[in-house]
């Protein structure tokens, strides 16, 4: 990504906060004037909230200039940017599209993938950077989907989530899901500006659905962490699991992600009984990763 795209980006994501920031939540008094053209706040208010001027904020939105970060830092807190915001919006303004840095090809280490195939009770796979699919145990492919399936360079979970219609069977509330990958994506999207494979990834998908395309231009950004996700599985019925996100030490561009359900509950039962459908993979050989299991 050059650096008049990076600034372009930039410029639309603070034109798409910018539009969905009432006045009143930004602090301003409510504007009843009825030629009002903007549901959300006009440039000259973000530049009046951030201490700036009006012509200055309009030459970063359009893409023309760039900004130190204090700068960046008074017109992310004028349009009340959460957490996940300020951090896409630093990774984009941090970067130096004059020094590319080589991005080496991930590897799951043989420690994390002792962790995964011992959790035998309990579905997880590692996601790395773009949210490819490093590596998984045999219950996150029984939950999910058959990743050994899916060919090396294709194993990517946003892919997968907009790409296989039997995901949007599996997740009753696949555009909130989906919606939540696009943000996910986004941040990915930051961190790696030029990296080639993400441009061909956010490329295919914009060409092929409609929804992505819509979701991807609003400029909403999340990281992984936590939170609550429903399925409707073919094989067991419903199921509500709690996800939670662990980072590995040694790469932090991969993360462990696991499903679990409070003991006892009918969601655990009915993991427990899926868990009795897989057959367990046979033991690791010393320094070698099971076939389909390392992805990179």
């Amino acid at each position: 990504m050059s650096e008049m795209d990076r600034r372009n980006q930039v410029g639309e994501f603070l034109k798409a906060r910018r539009l969905e920031l009432r006045p009143e939540r930004a602090g301003l008094s409510v504007d009843l004037d009825p030629r009002r053209r903007v549901q959300g706040l006009r440039r000259e208010e973000v530049a009046a909230l951030a201490s700036i001027s009006p012509d200055y904020y309009a030459r970063i939105e359009q893409g023309r200039r760039s900004a130190p970060w204090p700068t960046m830092d008074a017109i992310a807190r004028a349009l009340r940017l959460d957490e996940d915001g300020r951090d896409y919006l630093f990774e984009l303004t941090a970067k130096d599209a004059a020094q590319p840095r080589q991005r080496r090809t991930q590897k799951v280490s043989p420690h994390s993938q002792r962790l995964l195939d011992g959790l035998t009770g309990i579905p997880a796979l590692i996601l790395g950077r773009r949210m490819d699919i490093l590596a998984w145990n045999p219950l996150a492919s029984a939950l999910l989907a058959d990743f050994e399936a899916i060919p090396e360079r294709r194993r990517n979970y946003v892919r997968l989530v907009f790409t296989d219609p039997a995901m949007r069977i599996l997740y009753p509330d696949w555009s909130q899901d989906a919606r939540l990958c696009v943000s996910q994506l986004h941040m990915e999207v930051s961190r790696g500006p030029q990296d080639p494979r993400l441009t061909e990834l956010v490329g295919e998908l914009s060409v092929i659905d409609m929804d992505f395309r819509r979701w991807w231009s609003d400029h909403q950004v999340a990281v992984r962490s936590r939170g609550v996700k429903r399925f409707h599985h073919p094989l067991v019925g419903d199921l509500t699991l709690d996800w939670d996100t662990l980072s590995c030490a040694a790469d932090p561009d991969q993360q462990l992600i696991s499903w679990t359900a409070e003991q006892g509950s009918e969601s655990h039962e009915r993991l427990l009984a899926l868990a009795r459908t897989v057959t367990p993979s046979p033991p690791t050989r010393q320094n070698q990763i099971p076939v389909g299991r390392n992805l990179h």
